[in-house]
């Protein structure tokens, strides 16, 4: 006999103004919530740096980084998801917190990468379905878009034999820890001089 997965499931928020309140979420293929464990070992890396942030949730899922980011005050976040269940799902629950600082797109998030933000962001959270080589290219577009702000946060999770990510020289590594058969990594943009004469030179001549 098979046993077949629930068709549901719960997120939990750890802390701040909606802490241990349970949300829903659909489980569906490629639906990966970051656990607790490591979320909360995320959380404590980034504390002093959420309330007040603009926060970018690339592959949202079942949204438990916006969610934890927007309970823990972040002024705002811009959240990415293709599946259609999990998008409206995301746009339930944050009905559901009476949450009016979130934007949720349904999209696919490298096409939406693709594209240049009008105001930048704070922190990001990169966590792509795992084996679909989606990590590296989203990194690509975040720092080619200018996605970030001078001294960003970005957290990417990705399978744990990918032992080495390829990431722009602004990027550096702050935090990295492995659980199981996932590893998380925290780096943190500095914009480089050649990036800031370029966008001097390129205002001059308009």
């Amino acid at each position: 006999m098979v046993n077949k997965r629930p068709s549901s499931g719960q997120v939990r928020i750890i802390s701040g103004q909606w802490r241990s309140r349970k949300l829903p979420i659909h489980d569906l293929e490629g639906l990966r919530p970051t656990t607790d464990r490591v979320r909360e070992t995320l959380f404590n890396w980034i504390a002093n740096d959420v309330r007040g942030s603009r926060v970018l949730d690339c592959f949202a899922g079942s949204g438990a980084l916006s969610l934890e980011s927007l309970s823990r005050y972040a002024s705002y976040a811009k959240i990415f998801e293709l599946q259609t269940q999990a998008a409206k799902q995301l746009v339930a629950n944050l009905a559901t917190l009476k949450c009016e600082n979130a934007d949720v797109i349904k999209g696919d998030s490298l096409a939406l990468l693709a594209n240049t933000p009008n105001e930048g962001f704070d922190i990001a959270f990169i966590d792509p379905p795992f084996r679909k080589s989606l990590a590296e290219k989203s990194i690509a577009l975040i720092d080619k878009h200018q996605w970030l702000n001078d001294d960003a946060l970005i957290y990417v999770e990705t399978e744990s034999e990918i032992a080495m990510l390829n990431v722009p020289v602004s990027w550096s590594l702050l935090k990295e820890k492995k659980a199981g058969q996932v590893i998380y990594r925290l780096y943190q943009y500095t914009a480089t001089e050649s990036a800031a004469e370029t966008n001097s030179d390129s205002e001059e001549v308009n």
